[in-house]
């Protein structure tokens, strides 16, 4: 955090889990865990700078935790909370409560979502925080496969927005830790070398680079998902509704 502070940034994105570790344990030190969120809380209002930190979240017993992801603002301020919502078959079996809802904040007129993980694989998830209006997706996670990677700059690509990617540092000689501009293609990604790391990027809409995809391409999407630009044009045409001859 403090690194990042010196370095100009204004958030700082940890992976999943980067707090209490992953997955949780019964032997969980939940007051330890509280002490250590307090610490950090009080270290983002000194630096000025918003953190978005994995931790288990602990609910009242019997209940399982949720897997989340705290939003500390640059005031020192818990002011979002993200609760992962579609867990693994051992997450939901054996460690975690699913969450319900997506979470959208905002920071200098940037829209911020979030998304833990196995959540990756749910295309859904992440079309769901375009049609919110996001500007950038924080992803966290705590695997090391390299098709995340690949999955992530996918949803950047088909869904025109930044999408960091934050991977605990022993697992970056598969996956580092980057971001993906609105493209589809790395800005930037921390060394491989298992060691802690910091990456940074400007998110900027005026950027030449992201005029196609920013500015052409997610309004495009947007109306071809709607789809009555294509229902109005569709016709009865008995050579188009016979779709078993040449």
């Amino acid at each position: 955090m403090q690194r990042a502070h010196d370095a100009g940034a204004r958030l700082i994105h940890f992976p999943e889990g980067a707090m209490s570790g992953y997955p949780v344990t019964e032997t969980q030190d939940w007051q330890a865990l509280r002490e250590e969120l307090d610490l950090t809380a009080a270290l983002a209002c000194k630096l000025k700078l918003w953190t978005v930190l994995g931790s288990d979240h602990q609910l009242t017993p019997p209940n399982r935790p949720h897997n989340s992801l705290y939003v500390i603002s640059d005031a020192g301020e818990l002011t979002k909370r993200y609760d992962k919502r579609l867990c693994s078959l051992n997450e939901i079996n054996n460690h975690y409560t699913p969450g319900r809802d997506p979470v959208v904040f905002t920071i200098d007129g940037f829209h911020f979502g979030l998304a833990l993980c196995i959540e990756v694989h749910f295309p859904e998830l992440f079309l769901e925080y375009e049609k919110l209006g996001i500007d950038c997706l924080l992803f966290s996670s705590h695997s090391k496969d390299p098709i995340f990677g690949i999955m992530a700059q996918g949803h950047a690509a088909a869904n025109n927005y930044w999408l960091s990617v934050s991977v605990p540092a022993q697992y970056a000689g598969s996956l580092p830790s980057g971001i993906v501009g609105p493209d589809g293609y790395w800005i930037t990604q921390c060394t491989r070398d298992a060691e802690p790391d910091l990456t940074l990027v400007q998110l900027n809409r005026s950027m030449p680079q992201y005029e196609v995809a920013l500015n052409k391409a997610r309004p495009w999407r947007q109306i071809a998902r709607d789809g009555n630009i294509f229902r109005e044009r569709q016709v009865h045409d008995p050579r188009s509704e016979d779709t078993t001859g040449f």
